[in-house]
């Protein structure tokens, strides 16, 4: 196993996949992308550009945008991606049997000696890393976004996952100034992630309910920590699709129909309705209003 990680594969091109990729790049990381889609690919060039850009223009990072571009190059090809990669990372839908079949692939394709981990937001290693043979070199790098500002982030061993594979991945994360949240013990959610759904859970539920409206459940939030986005706006930003996803693996792996994601969701899900990246979720983000920064703002 190499003792530095320089150079880092992303496998998908999307929300999460675009803001690892800033960040790694900014702090002089190689990375190489990797989307089955060649339209994904171009979008992601634009939307990578666009925040190193915006990085530069607001102090965040200070040099010159074209240096850390420099560093990330775009692939259609699985093997040619994962050439002569350090660290590979998934970051595909929160999908069990999905993750196991990439998984896979990865492990024929990636060099001996890489880390192959898993973006995943709420999946324990241990139920993918059977996919693989190098187990002693799995692990979950669970990033939070928008990573600029949430540069904590959740490691998470499977069964076999050596020492060795941790020092590398917590160097490795230190190196692009995030600060490495381990989990001493298996479980569903990781660190933070539990946290964050006990929110979201209890929000949704009260949207589903009608106990209230989740604009005043945001505006309360925002008062109640000092944040500048709610559980709502914040849930857009991910993508209303992936928010199923993940309460879906709550709710089968616990069972408690508690945890079982509202029909109301499902319902946005189904008619397209996903949040940012679709314009629409719980919030119209077409409506010049919610460009602004402030148009939460309580009164």
């Amino acid at each position: 196993m190499t003792n530095a990680i320089k150079t880092v594969a992303i496998i998908g091109s999307g929300f999460m996949g675009i803001q690892i990729t800033a960040r790694a790049a900014l702090y002089s990381s190689f990375v190489r992308v990797y989307d089955l889609k060649k339209e994904a690919l171009e979008a992601a060039k634009n939307g990578i550009k666009l925040l190193i850009d915006m990085l530069s223009l607001t102090g965040t990072f200070k040099g010159d945008p074209a240096e850390p571009r420099g560093r990330i190059t775009y692939y259609e090809s699985l093997a040619e991606a994962l050439k002569g990669a350090d660290l590979v990372i998934e970051i595909v839908p929160e999908k069990l049997d999905l993750k196991r079949e990439v998984f896979a692939q990865l492990d024929k394709l990636a060099p001996p000696a890489a880390i192959i981990a898993t973006n995943s937001s709420s999946i324990p290693v241990s139920r993918i890393e059977r996919a693989v043979q190098r187990r002693d070199k799995v692990v979950n790098i669970h990033f939070y976004p928008p990573i600029m500002q949430r540069y904590f982030v959740d490691v998470a061993r499977g069964s076999a996952t050596s020492d060795e594979t941790i020092k590398v991945v917590d160097t490795w994360l230190r190196s692009i100034n995030c600060l490495p949240l381990m989990v001493k013990k298996e479980c569903l959610g990781f660190v933070f992630n539990r946290i964050w759904r006990a929110v979201k859970r209890e929000s949704l539920a009260s949207w589903a309910n009608g106990n209230a409206d989740f604009m005043d459940i945001d505006r309360a939030w925002m008062i109640f920590t000092g944040m500048d986005m709610g559980p709502f706006s914040m849930m857009d930003g991910v993508g209303l699709d992936v928010i199923y996803d993940v309460e879906m693996q709550y709710y089968q792996d616990s069972g408690d129909p508690k945890d079982m994601p509202p029909d109301a969701l499902k319902a946005m899900v189904d008619r397209g309705e996903l949040g940012l990246k679709t314009g629409k979720g719980f919030y119209d983000w077409k409506d010049p209003e919610c460009a602004r920064p402030d148009f939460l703002k309580p009164a």
